[in-house]
């Protein structure tokens, strides 16, 4: 598969396990050239003892260096053939006042950040490009951002990739929504019994605060991409960035069998077509390997 490269562009360590581990473990596996581009340091993720980025020995510096060695062996597990960091500070939620950090990437000019990719981009010059939609998925400015010199970038380079946006189709969201809200109820109920009363959980929210849907329709999936063989390695490289993902929660509560049963498919939506594709394709690089590789 000489020739074929494959590039993400995530905002923080460990989104590029949990929205593409399967997709680039699978890719390594086929010989593919992967390229993953992490636009912050992740400054707002929890610090090694758990404190939270709104309590005062809160240390961004130190979490960023812990999670720089996460990201490493994430991107190892992963078999990533290059990692850029474009290296800009975490920007934390929407609302949160990290916004107005002047070095976050949320207030970068997104003509800056999109130069730097673009430069990336056209010495790497890959064939597929992914990153998230308009609304970063779920609503994280991090996310928005790097959706924006994504677009911008796109306009800068002297030719047109296949882009993608990772996805997760309406009728699957319904079912992991189901899901939580049980699983709050019954937690809800345990907390209820000690005494505490609280509101329902609700599901990330915009700038207006208003819930965010994370679907996308399901006729709005353009590829969606068997990665069952490589499951255990996305379990592994989610792992591998234990200061954020609780190993008693989520997805590493599951087995590797129970997760391989729940994540052994990942959808994009696709955004430019250059290779005039229909349908849903099974495979990341349909229309480039019978056409040929060049992206000139």
């Amino acid at each position: 598969m000489s020739g074929l490269t494959f590039l993400a562009v995530h905002a923080h360590p460990d989104d590029e396990a949990s929205g593409t581990g399967g997709l680039y473990r699978l890719l390594h596996e086929q010989g593919a050239r992967t390229v993953l581009v992490t636009c912050t340091n992740g400054e707002c993720g929890d610090a090694p003892d758990g404190a939270k980025p709104d309590q005062d020995h809160h240390d961004g510096d130190l979490v960023a260096a812990v999670r720089r060695v996460e990201l490493d062996k994430a991107v190892a597990v992963l078999g990533i053939s290059r990692l850029v960091r474009l290296g800009y500070r975490d920007s934390g939620m929407m609302g949160w006042p990290q916004n107005a950090d002047p070095d976050c990437f949320w207030a970068t000019p997104v003509e800056d950040g999109a130069t730097a990719l673009a430069a990336i981009l056209m010495e790497e010059r890959p064939q597929v490009i992914m990153t998230y939609n308009e609304i970063g998925f779920y609503g994280h400015p991090d996310h928005i951002q790097a959706h924006r010199i994504t677009m911008r970038a796109l306009e800068l380079i002297d030719y047109e990739p296949t882009l993608y946006f990772n996805a997760i189709p309406a009728s699957r969201m319904a079912v992991l929504r189901a899901r939580w809200e049980e699983e709050d109820r019954i937690k809800r109920e345990e907390e209820l019994a000690q005494g505490i009363d609280r509101a329902p959980d609700v599901g990330p929210l915009d700038e207006d605060g208003n819930e965010i849907d994370m679907g996308t329709p399901d006729d709005e999936i353009g590829a969606a991409i068997d990665v069952s063989s490589v499951t255990d390695f996305k379990y592994d490289a989610l792992a591998a960035h234990a200061s954020q993902i609780s190993p008693d929660s989520g997805w590493m509560a599951m087995t590797k069998d129970e997760f391989r049963e729940a994540m052994g498919t990942e959808f994009f939506k696709r955004v430019t077509n250059p290779m005039g594709l229909e349908g849903v394709v099974t495979d990341i690089f349909a229309g480039y390997r019978d056409a040929g590789t060049s992206s000139n």
